[in-house]
């Protein structure tokens, strides 16, 4: 399935923001005919990312993740911009960790052809990536490769995380609170986050403008712990605020455009 459609990607924003949307309000929103937004809303449906409701839909669970792909196609226009301004922000000839999500996944991409890289990662997909570049040396994590997305979660890839002291980490977070919280949903995945961040010198976060007010169930950690965060843009004023008291540097990939650049 190709990436969702600008109309479609700006539908999940909204359904984000206030919980519901009405195919009659998004059809004068848009200007286009209610069978239109019907079909959109039948697609998101189809991806888990919404549920149809009478008359409308709602945001799906805030306790259970979409699928690897549903995640793909959210934003993904704006992903790759971040991936490329958190990549600018690496240095050829040094060490990095990189966890799972859609997301980095982008920030590997922008380094495939890079130099002298030491990449240690518990994402199958950033290493399929990354391990044609001869000049990169790509470590995995070790344990059980997770069907669903690709990655490697459980103590054995802590403790391979935990021999390492790296120059940056590049994590993503399924949501970020108001209060600078970083949420997620799978508690062996956090803990995996957990150790990345403890073990990197400058920890880059990369999400996107949709995760900010989320819900998401497990505690990953808190902005305070973030060096660097890049995102697509930041509308609320409210964690900007928390992002300066606790010095971290907002790096804005697609600053000034409306809701949804993709």
């Amino acid at each position: 399935m190709p990436p969702l459609s600008e109309r479609q990607n700006e539908i999940v924003s909204l359904a984000r923001r206030v919980g519901r949307v009405e195919v009659d309000e998004l059809a004068a929103r848009f200007e286009v005919t209610p069978q239109t937004i019907r079909r959109d809303l039948n697609e998101l449906c189809e991806l888990n990312i919404l549920t149809r409701t009478h008359g409308g839909a709602v945001v799906s669970s805030s306790v259970e993740n979409l699928s690897y792909e549903a995640r793909r196609q959210i934003a993904a226009e704006a992903k790759r911009a971040i991936g490329a301004a958190a990549a600018a922000l690496i240095s050829d000839s040094s060490s990095l960790f990189i966890n799972i999500g859609t997301t980095t996944e982008e920030v590997a991409r922008a380094l495939a052809s890079r130099k002298d890289l030491l990449v240690i990662t518990n994402n199958i997909n950033v290493a399929l990536t990354l391990y044609p570049n001869a000049s990169i040396k790509v470590i995995i994590a070790g344990g059980q490769v997770r069907h669903s997305d690709g990655a490697v979660v459980g103590s054995a890839a802590v403790d391979v995380i935990r021999q390492f002291k790296v120059d940056s980490a590049v994590i993503g977070a399924s949501a970020i609170d108001e209060d600078g919280s970083l949420l997620d949903f799978d508690p062996q995945e956090v803990n995996v986050a957990r150790a990345i961040i403890e073990n990197a010198r400058r920890v880059i976060l990369v999400c996107d403008q949709m995760k900010v007010a989320r819900a998401a169930p497990v505690r990953i950690g808190h902005m305070a712990q973030i060096d660097t965060f890049v995102t697509d843009r930041l509308d609320s004023d409210h964690l900007r605020a928390v992002c300066a008291e606790c010095g971290v540097e907002i790096v804005e990939a697609w600053p000034g455009l409306g809701n949804d650049p993709t």
